[in-house]
C-alpha cells in the first residue's frame, strides 16, 4: 500500500502483528577485522559499520563487543551520533568531542541530514517510485519488533525508487525522512516486499536465501560541524 491509503493495524500481515511471542533469539557472532574508516578529521570520523556488529553494547555480557567499544580502543572520546541496526551495514557518524556531538546530534534531531540506503527486497516491485507514510511504534509484546499504528504511532516517512529488477528481487534506493527504529524494514514489509535476509520481518525463505540483511546505508549528507557547508560521504554497497 502507498501513501494516502489507510490500513487498520489488525489487517496487517500476521507475522508482524500476530500473537505475543518471545524476542527473536540469535547467536551474536560479530565479524572480526579492522573497521573501515571512510573519513577522519579534527572532531569527527565517518566509519563503515559491517553487518552483524552492534552499534552500541547490549545488556548481556556477550553483547559488549560493538562498533562504539571498538572505536573507543583507538579514539577514547568517540561517541556515535546515530546508530544502525545490527544487521544493517554502512555509514555511521562518530563525534570525537562534546561540541561536535551536540552540533551533529541536533542536525539529526531537526532532520537536517540526508541518508540514502540501498536495499534488495523480495519480489518485483511494480511501481517505479513512491512514498510510505505510516506511523510506527514498538510492538511491545513482540519487541524488538516495531508496528504500524495510526492511533499511537510516531510519524515515519520513507521515499523509495526502483534501481533495478531481478527475477525474484528488486533493488531499491530508500530515503528515510524520519529516523524511527526499524523504519525501512517495516515500511518495505508494508509494501509487501520485505527486505531479503530480514530475520524479524521476512519469511524463512527470504531470510535463508541470502547471507545477510540486504540493507546498506550508502550515503550520508550533513552540515560540516566546523564550517556549516553541506558535505556528503559515500560507502559503496557491498551486495
Amino acid at each position: 500500500m502507498f501513501e494516502g491509503q489507510t490500513t487498520a493495524v489488525s489487517k496487517l500481515p500476521s507475522h508482524l502483528f500476530g500473537q505475543s511471542s518471545a524476542p527473536v533469539a540469535f547467536d551474536y557472532d560479530p565479524p572480526t577485522g579492522p573497521l573501515n574508516l571512510i573519513h577522519r578529521e579534527e572532531g569527527f570520523l565517518v566509519v563503515s559499520k559491517p553487518s552483524g556488529l552492534l552499534s552500541v553494547e547490549g545488556k548481556p555480557a556477550e553483547h559488549k563487543d560493538c562498533l562504539e567499544s571498538r572505536l573507543i580502543q583507538e579514539f577514547p572520546t568517540a561517541a556515535l551520533v546515530h546508530r544502525l541496526d545490527m544487521d544493517t551495514s554502512g555509514l555511521v557518524l562518530v563525534a570525537l568531542n562534546k561540541e561536535v556531538l551536540r552540533h551533529t546530534g541536533l542536525q539529526f534531531e531537526r532532520r537536517k541530514t540526508q541518508k540514502i540506503y540501498i536495499a534488495r527486497v523480495s519480489g518485483q516491485v511494480t511501481e517505479e517510485q513512491g512514498t510510505v507514510n505510516q506511523p510506527l511504534i514498538c510492538d511491545w509484546p513482540n519487541r524488538p519488533k516495531q508496528m504500524i499504528s495510526h492511533e499511537i504511532g510516531k510519524e515515519a516517512i520513507t521515499d523509495w525508487r526502483v534501481l533495478s529488477r531481478e527475477v525474484n528481487a528488486t533493488r531499491l534506493e530508500l530515503k528515510p525522512l524520519t529516523g524511527r527504529s526499524h523504519q525501512l524494514r517495516v515500511h518495505m514489509l508494508h509494501l509487501g516486499h520485505p527486505i531479503l535476509g530480514d530475520r524479524l520481518y521476512g519469511s524463512q525463505e527470504d531470510y535463508s536465501s541470502v547471507d545477510r540483511l540486504q540493507l546498506h546505508a550508502q550515503s550520508l549528507t550533513i552540515h560540516h560541524p566546523n564550517n556549516g557547508e553541506r558535505v556528503t560521504f559515500v560507502d559503496p554497497c557491498p551486495f
